[in-house]
């Protein structure tokens, strides 16, 4: 099996890590134990050297013979021959005698008895391989007469066979264990990272699914986890559902947008083709103005449609330019109202406004898109406004807060209800579809307002109104300008 992925990585990664050092802690163990168990062979060889200067501390004889025979009697004596040979060799190194009854070959090297003869402190040890193949280990004592003169010397002589049998055995069961341990990391980790990869693939699949537009998807999402996996779960499926909602809103919008379209080209190319089809001069100027007029009108009503869709094209590729400068945001508001009133007339809405007699500060911003904000805050108020309802706009300026100017436009309308409220200044949204519109409209103006650093804030009740609050802020003079004089966004 072809490991790919986060499976991979943590393979190469964390897992080469961990056997690494497992190897390591192994290594050392088996270190460890070779030595305790060497370091033990040369204390005992090292306590029976020691009882050796106690057995010959008072030694005196001049002759060989007499050291050889002191020698035989402390081999005859010697309790330990079970567990340790031992050889007397003479003043120039030969075995004379062992406790075993074989001489050893000369050819057998006795390099400790060398370095004792060089070494202060009268003995040294040797570890090697014998002539047979054996491992052995010993030391050398050398006996020395009342004049320092070295008249022979004691070497004791251990197998390490024995031991090297333990150190193998326990070298296996350390190798064993650690095996074991990375065995079970390997299996923990895969179950672990299965757990990770498992829930994760199944993410991928559903998202491609939802890409594909197969939103419906993201119902066979499972929530087993309540940590990271379990909250991206979560997101995808909550992710699922705003696309939905999203992709809903835009076929919605589309279909408003290309009825919107209709209607006005529907009424323009009827009035042409009966223009065009009646003869000349049979069309009397009454019926000849009237379709002049509503071409003039739904074109009008045309070029707004696709206007508003430019600019919230602009705003979402970041391409609005704003052409800032000083404005009259009174006289602004006022035109516009009175663009307004002769058709708020013919609605039979009343629409209330007095203009203040007082003059306000200026605000810096683009006039054009200002009156787009006001436009479509009056002609939604005017939309949703019965006959015989009250649209009302008052401007506001106060001492209390004078850095601020505030436009509040009230209708008496249908009102909007508390689960649309949130979401009516989002793109394609339409909380009324019975009402014409785009439903970009307030999404734009509250673009356009956070362009010029002031907001648009909406309150509503369900069969109460709804009331708006268009915020500027006031330009002072060398202060910060909100915005600069001309900037493409």
């Amino acid at each position: 099996m072809m490991f790919k992925g986060i499976t991979r990585r943590w393979m190469l990664n964390t897992l080469s890590v961990i056997v690494t050092i497992i190897i390591l802690i192994t290594a050392i163990l088996i270190f460890a134990v070779t030595y305790v168990f060497q370091s033990q062979v040369e204390q005992e060889l090292h306590a029976a050297s020691s009882e050796l200067s106690m057995v010959f501390s008072g030694f005196k004889g001049e002759s060989t013979a007499a050291f050889n025979s002191a020698a035989r009697d402390y081999i005859e004596n010697y309790e330990k021959k079970e567990q340790m040979g031992v050889m007397v060799l003479n003043a120039s190194g030969r075995v004379i005698l062992t406790s075993t009854g074989f001489i050893p070959s000369e050819d057998e090297a006795m390099n400790d008895f060398e370095e004792a003869k060089k070494s202060s402190e009268g003995y040294a040890f040797w570890r090697g391989r014998l002539l047979s193949g054996e491992h052995a280990m010993s030391e050398t004592r050398l006996v020395t007469d009342e004049n320092n003169n070295v008249i022979g010397a004691i070497r004791y002589i251990v197998s390490l066979e024995p031991a090297r049998s333990r150190i193998l055995v326990i070298s296996a069961i350390i190798i064993v264990f650690g095996l074991v341990v990375i065995a079970l990391v390997v299996l923990s980790g895969l179950m672990f990272i299965r757990s990770i990869v498992k829930p994760i693939r199944r993410l991928s699949e559903t998202a491609a699914q939802i890409a594909q537009g197969d939103f419906s998807a993201s119902e066979n999402i499972e929530h087993k986890y309540d940590d990271e996996i379990g909250d991206l779960c979560d997101a995808v499926s909550d992710m699922a559902k705003d696309l939905q909602t999203t992709e809903q809103m835009k076929n919605d919008f589309i279909s408003r947008v290309s009825h919107e379209l209709r209607t006005p080209l529907t009424a323009i190319k009827g009035w042409a083709e009966t223009m065009q089809l009646s003869e000349r001069g049979t069309l009397d100027r009454r019926t000849f103005d009237r379709g002049m007029g509503v071409i003039i009108k739904e074109s009008g009503r045309l070029t707004g449609i696709v206007e508003e869709l430019l600019d919230f094209g602009r705003i979402q590729s970041g391409r609005m330019v704003l052409m800032n400068e000083k404005i009259d945001i009174l006289a602004e508001f006022d035109e516009t109202v009175y663009m307004l009133k002769e058709r708020a007339a013919e609605e039979g809405i009343h629409l209330l406004y007095d203009e203040p007699d007082v003059v306000y500060p200026p605000v810096y911003g683009d006039r054009n898109r200002l009156r787009q904000v006001f436009l479509n805050v009056l002609d939604n108020a005017l939309k949703y406004t019965p006959k015989g309802g009250v649209v009302a706009a008052q401007v506001i300026y106060t001492k209390d807060d004078p850095d601020v100017i505030k436009i509040v436009v009230t209708d008496t309308g249908c009102g909007i209800s508390a689960e649309d409220l949130p979401k009516v200044k989002e793109k394609f949204f339409k909380a009324n579809q019975t009402v014409g519109g785009s439903g970009i409209g307030l999404a734009v103006a509250d673009e356009i307002m956070n362009l010029h650093h002031g907001s648009l804030k909406i309150e509503s009740g369900e069969g109460v109104g709804t009331t708006v609050t268009l915020t500027f802020p006031v330009y002072k003079e060398g202060g910060a300008k909100p915005m600069p004089d001309s900037v493409k966004l």
